[in-house]
């Protein structure tokens, strides 16, 4: 391609919309262009990244024996209402954008496929005989993100693969999961990306357990978790660990305190010279379901600790059939304006004990009259622990469970972090690093199918759920990781294997006849080599047009220069820099042989 010929804007300046390097630069190299807040145009460079990541998607999902489909992105919300995700995804987490048609049927844009494969495969699938099953598609997806941003990370519109496939049992599950996990570690490899298998939070997917691959970079929106021996690895949100252990307690018999102005465990214990390992915290929660009720929460766990509320709204979500309800709608740190809705009278916030009375709560038809009480295991062994007495201005001391108060339920509510143990090995301790989610993979097991209905029948005649799997992959979201990954203070550097072209000729004077008949000759014998090209023709200054090549990240630049006086032509290797002169005649080999090397 002639960059005369192409469309291609680029800019010197940061935009003012980006935040991170990625979506600067890939703004800035006219890679992308923003049509509304989270909607991009792809242009032509970008197109084609996005072409060279779906191939490689493509070509290692065939290499499993899944079939490539594509499935309607606009949705009939029976079937959402079938699974019982439909207030979850339009209410609960609002990122379904939904709408009605003129026969005033709900309807709504795809995020995820789940409702669509089950109800195909339950009118499609009736016997053991056609299982396994394995269906894919690489499609648009909307999701009405809050806050759309870093370009095409969290937009609200992007390209994903997923796939679903389909089983008798959980053993055949189990082995398309682990042929998914070893094709989207081939996938991210085969992109030139350093990347981290982490076990992961289901969220409103659902499944008995899923693991995600992070994408490891410092604008990463993802906590990761790990240990050097690479034998524990999770997303926070997922993430467990052996806290430190507890300070011996200071106090010895049980007392109430004067303690004004110590709403945060900092000041408290400041003021009563303990450790935050001897003080249990009540944090106030709001759950509201979908059937609008309100569930005021209340979570007992360890001073220096935070409630995960990842692990907090799952627990709420497994208990919404208590409240009669299917989804969790919003889970909330209700501030003053909430909290005057049904409350009998102001609350002690900051001096709050586990036993804050049911009278707190102001008896009305949409709020339970009884608090929900949890604790955190860290709490389980405290002793002689200092807690709040439900008075503005006191704390207790000394205080036992058992004895004093009423142990909550216990659960594993906490937030690792890093310095924690792990769980699985003491001996290492957690680790951090900032990560891009581009892939996920699901054990749904027979959720959806039972919700939906969709059954096969086995070598005796008999009626069963079919077990599932889930797999999605963000092919857009991991062009820009790669960005993310992969960039200096000149411009992108890509990887030859997902470069929009492997070459760039850069003629620095289109008016000197030599320099454009090498270009020429070299364009053409590249590009019939199998060497994508670009030859940069303008009529621009030689300084632009190297700034330009460095900004687009074309792996290796070819400068008709001075050097043709010799037989000679500069070579610039991009994620380096390092410059060589070939012999004109050396140059479709050298390339052709770097670019096979950047592919083993």
């Amino acid at each position: 391609m002639r960059l005369s010929q192409m469309l291609l804007v680029t800019l010197r300046e940061d935009p003012a919309e980006a935040e991170i390097p990625s979506h600067k630069l890939l703004l800035r190299a006219g890679y992308i262009r923003r049509v509304a807040s989270g909607v991009y145009a792809y242009l032509p460079l970008m197109w084609r990244v996005l072409q060279k990541v779906s191939a490689i998607v493509r070509e290692e999902m065939n290499a499993t024996g899944a079939q490539e489909c594509l499935l309607p992105q606009l949705q009939p919300s029976e079937l959402w209402q079938e699974s019982g995700r439909w207030d979850t995804y339009t209410k609960a987490e609002g990122i379904m954008f939904a709408l009605t048609d003129r026969q005033g049927r709900d309807m709504g844009l795809g995020p995820t496929h789940e409702e669509v494969i089950t109800a195909i495969a339950r009118d499609c699938i009736q016997s053991y005989r056609q299982l396994p099953l394995h269906l894919y598609q690489i499609q648009t997806k909307f999701r009405d993100e809050i806050r759309p941003r870093f370009g095409l990370m969290r937009g609200r519109e992007f390209i994903m693969k997923d796939g679903y496939s389909f089983h008798t049992d959980e053993d055949s599950l189990k082995q398309t999961y682990a042929e998914m996990d070893q094709a989207y570690r081939n996938i991210i490899r085969r992109c030139g990306l350093a990347f981290q298998a982490v076990e992961a939070d289901s969220g409103a997917i659902g499944g008995s357990g899923s693991q995600e691959f992070m994408v490891l970079a410092e604008a990463g929106e993802d906590e990761v978790l790990y240990v050097e021996d690479g034998s524990y690895a999770a997303n926070v949100e997922k993430a467990v660990s052996l806290p430190p252990d507890a300070e011996p307690s200071p106090f010895t018999t049980y007392e109430k305190r004067d303690t004004p102005d110590t709403a945060t465990i900092a000041s408290v214990c400041e003021m009563l010279n303990c450790s935050p390992t001897q003080v249990v915290k009540n944090v106030l929660y709001q759950a509201v379901y979908d059937t609008g009720i309100t569930v005021l929460v209340l979570v007992s766990i360890r001073g220096d600790r935070d409630v995960n509320e990842v692990k907090l709204q799952n627990e709420l979500t497994r208990r919404a059939g208590d409240y009669k309800a299917n989804a969790l709608i919003s889970l909330e740190v209700p501030d003053a304006e909430a909290q005057q809705k049904w409350a009998a009278k102001p609350l002690p916030l900051g001096y709050i004990a586990p036993d804050l009375g049911d009278d707190w709560i102001q008896p009305q038809k949409q709020v339970h009259p009884k608090f929900l009480r949890l604790g955190d295991n860290t709490v389980k062994d405290l002793t002689n622990f200092v807690t709040g007495a439900n008075e503005t201005g006191y704390h207790v001391v000394g205080a036992n469970w058992g004895d004093t108060f009423t142990c909550p339920p216990l659960l594993d509510l906490d937030k690792a972090m890093a310095g924690d143990r792990c769980l699985k090995n003491p001996e290492f301790t957690l680790q951090t690093a900032r990560g891009i989610e581009v892939g996920h993979i699901f054990q749904l097991g027979t959720k959806y199918s039972q919700a939906l209905g969709a059954m096969f029948t086995d070598e005796n005649g008999k009626g069963n759920p079919l077990v599932m799997g889930c797999y999605g992959i963000g092919v857009s979201r991991l062009a820009q990781s790669a960005v993310e990954q992969s960039h200096d203070k000149d411009g992108i550097i890509w990887n030859p294997a997902i470069a929009p072209y492997h070459a760039i000729i850069t003629v620095p004077n289109i008016n000197v006849e030599e320099q454009m008949q090498v270009a020429e000759q070299l364009y053409e014998e590249l590009n019939a080599a199998g060497v994508e090209t670009l030859l940069d023709d303008r009529k621009e200054r030689a300084g632009v047009k190297f700034k330009d090549a460095d900004l687009m990240g074309i792996p290796y630049r070819v400068v008709t220069g001075r050097a043709i006086a010799n037989g000679k032509v500069e070579v610039v290797q991009r994620a380096t820099q390092e410059k060589q002169e070939l012999e004109i005649s050396q140059v479709v080999s050298t390339l052709k042989t770097w670019l096979e090397a950047s592919q083993q």
